[in-house]
Parts: structure tokens; C-alpha cells; sequence
């Protein structure tokens, strides 16, 4: 049983907040799915009001610190070398379908490396977080990637390209070449909940296209303090959190998938 550091105490406590309302929120949605007009707006309106509790918090905690968020874009703070990288809702197709499968999400940058992180599903009142060379937990437990060396008996997460983005060819051949070598692919709607999900050997390994920065900067962390291996599905010299393009797996299993989606390019 491990206890957060101060640091992650208030990135945790952050997070909690503004979970607060969107959960209050989320209980609302059901109600909203039978107009017609749908519960977009409503929706666009939580995620808004998560990043500004997100922000406050974090600035109150933190004076100075920058912070880039999906919403507000990039705030420059006076201290350059420390950045928050931050999603209010991910997996907000989920929320809006009134689906339990969506996240808080937040991670620091410190001169360049993400050096701690924390994705918090308030449905399941999980919250995930590492900080660097310090593991990964779920609440208190230690988390570790998943063991299973064979692709034929892995299951893995993706995200699948929607409307109005690019990739959905290559999409499809990367899935051709993995769906017929795993025992099952996942697609869950929310790349920060997918890659703590591998840091916690639920998946086997994950990989996905066109994902920000703030979808995925405490996820990298998760996975490579659990024991398994982050990188770019193109280049192994690229910082996936830049070029938003990963695979996450164990160190068996990491290979094998890189494999077998440059099959897909070939």
C-alpha cells in the first residue's frame, strides 16, 4: 500500500472536484437522451465548467505553473519549466450517451518529461496515478502490466477513427493484421482510461492514431511505471505524447504488436 506525495495529493484532489459536477451531470444525461435536439450542448457545458475547477484548483495548488488543456488551449505560466497537461472529460461521446466509461485526466511536465500523472473515472471511483520511478496505483494498489507473451491469448484496446478524421483506411489494415492474431480488440472510447487499463494488465496492450497530448501524457507515465513499454507505432526515437500516435504493451508483447502494424503499412 502506497501513499501519494503531496504532489499527487493535489492533482488527485483536483481531479475529484471536478469529477464532482460531472458526475451530478451524468446523472442528469439519461433523462436528456430522449430529445431530439440531444444533450450536446449540456455536455460541451460540463466539459467547460471540469476545466475551469481543473485549472483553478490546480493554479490555487501551484502558482505559476503552465497549463495546456483541451479547451483552453495553452496557458503560459511565469514557471516555464513545469506545465499541466490536463482533459476535464475523456470519453466525452460516452458521457454524452450516458455511458460510465469516461475520465478526468491530468499529468505534469517538468522540463519536458512527464513526471507524474492521474486519470480518475468517477463512475467506478477509481484513480489512477504514478509519479516517476515511484510505480503505478489504482487508489492503493500497485499496479503491473500484464504477463502474457503470445499475441493469440492477448486482448488489446484501440480507438477507431470517427467522423470527420483522418486514417480510416490505415485504420482498417492495422486491424486486419492484429484482429486475426489476438484473442479479442477493444474499443472503449476513452485512450486515457485504455492505457491505465494496460498499466493495470486489463489490456494486454493498446495502440492508437491522431491522440493529443492531454489524452495520453499520464497514461505513458501508467505504463512505463507498471513495467511495460511506451513508444511511437512509427518511429522508437519520436515521443509518442508529441506525435500522438502509441503502442503501449508489455515488453514481450510490445514488439510483436509494432510488428504487425508496420504489416499494415508495408
Amino acid at each position: 500500500m502506497s501513499t501519494p506525495s503531496a504532489l499527487l495529493k493535489v492533482m488527485i484532489d483536483a481531479c475529484r472536484k471536478a469529477a464532482k459536477g460531472l458526475t451530478r451531470d451524468f446523472g442528469e444525461l439519461s433523462e436528456l437522451q430522449v430529445s431530439r435536439k440531444g444533450p450536446a450542448d449540456f455536455v460541451s457545458a460540463a466539459d467547460l465548467k471540469a476545466e475551469k475547477i481543473l485549472f483553478e484548483e490546480l493554479a490555487k495548488a501551484r502558482p505559476g505553473y503552465g497549463f495546456l488543456g483541451e479547451e483552453r488551449g495553452m496557458v503560459e505560466g511565469t514557471d516555464k519549466t513545469h506545465t499541466w497537461i490536463a482533459d476535464p472529460l475523456d470519453g466525452t461521446t460516452n458521457f454524452l450517451h450516458a455511458i460510465p466509461h469516461f475520465a478526468v485526466t491530468v499529468a505534469l511536465e517538468r522540463d519536458g518529461v512527464i513526471v507524474a500523472g492521474v486519470t480518475y473515472n468517477p463512475i467506478t471511483n477509481e484513480a489512477f496515478w504514478a509519479e516517476k520511478g515511484k510505480g503505478c496505483f489504482v487508489n492503493d494498489k500497485r499496479l503491473r502490466v500484464a504477463g502474457r507473451k503470445h499475441m493469440d491469448d492477448a486482448v488489446l484496446a484501440t480507438g477507431i477513427p470517427f467522423l470527420g478524421k483522418p486514417g480510416h483506411a490505415q485504420f482498417l489494415k492495422e486491424l486486419h493484421q492484429i484482429s486475426q492474431r489476438v484473442a479479442g480488440v477493444r474499443r472503449f472510447g476513452s485512450a486515457a482510461l485504455d492505457l491505465a487499463y494496460v498499466a493495470a494488465g486489463r489490456f494486454d496492450g493498446f495502440w492508437e492514431r491522431d491522440l493529443k497530448p492531454w489524452d495520453v501524457a499520464a497514461g505513458v507515465l501508467f505504463v512505463a511505471e507498471a513495467g511495460g513499454k511506451v513508444s511511437d507505432l512509427d518511429d522508437p526515437e519520436r515521443d509518442p505524447v508529441k506525435t500522438g500516435a502509441i503502442c503501449a504493451a508489455n515488453l514481450d508483447l510490445h514488439p510483436q504488436i509494432v510488428e504487425r502494424l508496420k504489416a499494415a503499412s508495408a
